[in-house]
């Protein structure tokens, strides 16, 4: 048989991540609790930044957007990834491969993006305190996100068209438990060193200037709060980027483990480890995070509670 061209192609076949049925089963129990979690943490934060007038904020203007970017996110992978550890069909057509790439793509990129004007936005809050409310406008906020997505938006374009170019002759089984990249990469028969550059460029490009945002905006925090007197006044300062800053680490870290690398250092196991932690575990763990280690949200959730037990007596 020539080669085919992957528009021909009906469906892939989805490996998964075990072929054990009783690890299969726990690992659905794990990743559907992770999922309830994911849904109902990220929902719950929006819902109350919405709700709470105290925290319409930059800061959690942001925050909004990560747990609507994490719940769009984790929704992309985890139902199909549930699906094919409880049935023995486990493929995925080609039209819905190639979208879940699509999204995956485009709220990963949008995401780093993202955590990269939150940063900013602790840099302005801690170092120019007084011009604050003048450089986190609302008019600056919704341009920092709608760039974000934007962003996103092209660097997934970019991924899926140079994608869609592969050809494929004798496999569609993709060796991980959803569409990725690399795992698509290593079907094709044909060579890809021309769009493993790409998107190693592009991939590479949107990783390096938001750690770089990043990088910066924590370098100038530091010496920022090494310079206060008081120590409470340290830990104040610090507490406020502390659960940002663990976030991006977990998330920057497995991105870059995965993908800062060629195609061929790819590694079924290692990659999927690390997959599971910024499809699964890092959606679920940003609300948690920014919610138990946060006192303001802690009281406007008491505050929204409030409100809500005196509308009840009122009527």
């Amino acid at each position: 048989m020539g080669k085919r061209n992957i528009t021909l192609l009906s469906d892939f076949f989805l490996m998964g991540l075990t072929d054990s049925e009783d690890i299969q089963l726990v690992l659905f129990t794990l990743f559907l609790l992770m999922y309830l979690i994911t849904v109902l943490g990220n929902m719950g934060m929006i819902l109350i930044i919405c709700l709470d007038s105290k925290l319409h904020t930059p800061m959690y203007f942001f925050l909004s957007h990560l747990s609507f970017l994490d719940l769009i996110y984790s929704s992309v992978i985890t139902p199909k990834t549930l699906d094919n550890l409880l049935t023995s069909i486990k493929t995925i057509s080609y039209l819905n491969c190639f979208t879940q790439m699509y999204f995956f793509v485009f709220l990963g990129a949008t995401e780093c993006f993202l955590l990269s004007s939150m940063a900013y936005d602790r840099y302005v809050a801690i170092c120019s305190p007084l011009h604050y409310p003048v450089v986190m406008s609302i008019r600056r906020c919704c341009s920092l996100v709608f760039g974000s997505y934007l962003i996103g938006f092209t660097d997934s374009f970019v991924n899926v068209f140079c994608m869609n170019k592969l050809h494929f002759c004798d496999s569609n089984v993709i060796y991980h438990f959803f569409c990725d990249t690399s795992p698509i990469l290593s079907l094709s028969c044909t060579d890809t060193h021309n769009i493993e550059i790409m998107i190693f460029i592009v991939a590479g490009c949107t990783l390096v200037v938001c750690l770089i945002t990043i990088s910066m905006s924590y370098v100038s925090i530091l010496s920022t709060i090494l310079k206060i007197t008081f120590t409470s006044g340290k830990w104040k300062a610090f507490s406020t980027c502390a659960s940002h800053l663990l976030g991006v680490t977990i998330f920057y870290g497995t991105m870059i483990f995965t993908y800062l690398k060629p195609n061929k250092s790819y590694s079924l196991g290692n990659d999927q480890v690390a997959s599971v932690f910024y499809t699964i575990v890092i959606p679920m763990l940003n609300p948690l995070i920014c919610s138990l280690r946060n006192k303001e949200v802690k009281n406007a959730v008491s505050r929204v509670i409030q409100k809500r037990k005196v509308s009840k007596q009122l009527k």
